[in-house]
Formats: structure tokens, C-alpha cells, sequence
């Protein structure tokens, strides 16, 4: 069983498509899940606290800031915009795929977490999912 998730994003940040997903499970199996950008990530993520999202939002701008910042001098593509190769660097980083078993026609998820599009770039995206269910 396979679909596509098409999740929104409005500049950085986390945006939670749990809901979206818990909707369209059955039975039992694996989920897995594939961004299919280069420029955004896929987070198992706390979803009772907003601030966890804020201050991870917060530890990877700083850790990885924009390529006109002094510190980001030795990059060399720079034709997409300012945040757009310290975006790579941050999928890089992060996972891009997550598998999460499903039992019952429920994600098997613990009881704060929810499933997150890291949004990498500062522009609105519409970002794809590509889900498999096995």
C-alpha cells in the first residue's frame, strides 16, 4: 500500500503530519516514510511541548546558519539563495526516511511522539512524502 503526503510549510520549523498519516494506516506492518526533497528532513519528534520544536529550530540555525554569515564563507553554491545550501547541510544531517511499525491499524509511536517535515528553507514548500506500508 503506497501513498503521498503533501505537507505545507511556511519557512522553518516543524510541522506535524501525524494525524494525516494515523488516518490512512491499516492492519499491521511497516511504515516506511521518504521526503523527496534535499532540502527538508523527517523528525520522530516530541509533540506535547512546542518548545522542543523551538529549541531544535534554534540548535540547528545556529549550528548550521545562513551561507552569508562570515563562518559559512567557504561555500560554493550560492545561486539558490542564502539558505538554500545550509539547507542540504541540515538534511544531511537529519534522517530523510523513518520506519515505524503499525500494529493494529495504529502507529506504534510512543505517547509523546509525533512525525514531523523539518522544514529547512526560509520560502513556503509544498513537501512530498512518499509512504509505504508493508
Amino acid at each position: 500500500m503506497q501513498t503521498t503526503f503533501t505537507i505545507a510549510t511556511n519557512g522553518p520549523g516543524l510541522y506535524d503530519f501525524t494525524d494525516e498519516v494515523a488516518s490512512w494506516v491499516r492492519g499491521d506492518g511497516l511504515l516506511t516514510l521518504l521526503i523527496r526533497h534535499t532540502s527538508a528532513s523527517l523528525l520522530v519528534q516530541e509533540n506535547a511541548d512546542p518548545r522542543v520544536q523551538e529549541d531544535l529550530l534554534a540548535y540547528f540555525q545556529r549550528l548550521v546558519p545562513p551561507s552569508s554569515d562570515p563562518s559559512m564563507g567557504y561555500l560554493t553554491h550560492l545561486q539558490e539563495g542564502p539558505d538554500d545550501m545550509p539547507a542540504h547541510i541540515k538534511a544531511a544531517m537529519m534522517p530523510v526516511s523513518l520506519q515505524v511499525p503499525v500494529q493494529a491499524g495504529r502507529l506504534r509511536l510512543g505517547t509523546w511522539q509525533g512525525l514531523y517535515v523539518f522544514e529547512h528553507r526560509t520560502a513556503p514548500h509544498r513537501r512530498e512524502v512518499a509512504a509505504h506500508l508493508a
